[in-house]
């Protein structure tokens, strides 16, 4: 029943197929999905510092981003791996569509993705690595978690804080940075590009180790 169930979401394009690994290839590939609003009022704004990890690691590789399904890519190499830079334009809410689509277009295993996103419910500044977990309310990893049909995918959780009164929170994430974190986030940006390289090469244990400060 499993392989059945497995070859309709196949050609139906629904849901996440996981692939036979490849054992001919030396070199390793990896989906890196910052999550974010498209456009350019949401630039810059707390809700887009995953869209802002992927650019800072793009500029250090001099990768140039290109309109792609369901988003904007660069590919950049580090070492024996290979980094597909995924910034999707449907939107945080459908970030899923564009997630599933990939990983069965590139034929990626689950342990191959990681999904970067801003964090409210730890300070400023706080990077966390997981290799699963709850969405803890988050619509952006609630649709991958739908699309994927699992929540053990690895996420890099940038802290934005949560300095917002009561009802708040849509206007706080929707925001900018104020001035005395902006001084502080590219710091915190080149931290998180350590992170995802680490989580790459030495996988998530090392980079947990080292980043989960």
């Amino acid at each position: 029943m499993n392989l059945i169930k497995r070859l309709i979401q196949t050609i139906s394009g629904m849901g996440y197929t996981a692939p036979a690994p490849d054992k001919d290839s030396d070199m390793r590939r990896f989906l890196i999905v910052g999550l974010g609003n498209p456009g350019a009022e949401y630039a810059d704004t707390r809700h887009n510092a995953g869209f802002m990890t992927v650019d800072r690691l793009a500029s250090e590789a001099g990768a140039q981003f290109a309109s792609c399904r369901y988003g904007d890519m660069a590919k950049m190499r580090v070492k024996n791996c290979e980094l597909m830079l995924l910034k999707p334009s449907t939107f945080m809410n459908l970030s899923g569509t564009a997630v599933r689509w990939w990983m069965n277009h590139e034929k990626l295993p689950l342990e191959n993705l990681l999904v970067v996103v801003d964090d409210l419910m730890i300070p400023f500044g706080t990077l966390r690595l997981r290799t699963r977990g709850s969405d803890a309310g988050h619509n952006g990893l609630k649709n991958i978690a739908q699309e994927l049909g699992t929540q053990n995918y690895a996420r890099l959780r940038f802290g934005v804080g949560n300095d917002f009164s009561r009802g708040g929170q849509i206007d706080f994430v929707l925001g900018k940075f104020p001035p005395e974190e902006r001084k502080l986030l590219p710091e915190v940006l080149d931290r998180a590009c350590e992170c995802v390289k680490a989580f790459c090469l030495s996988g998530p244990e090392f980079a947990m180790t080292h980043f989960n400060h």
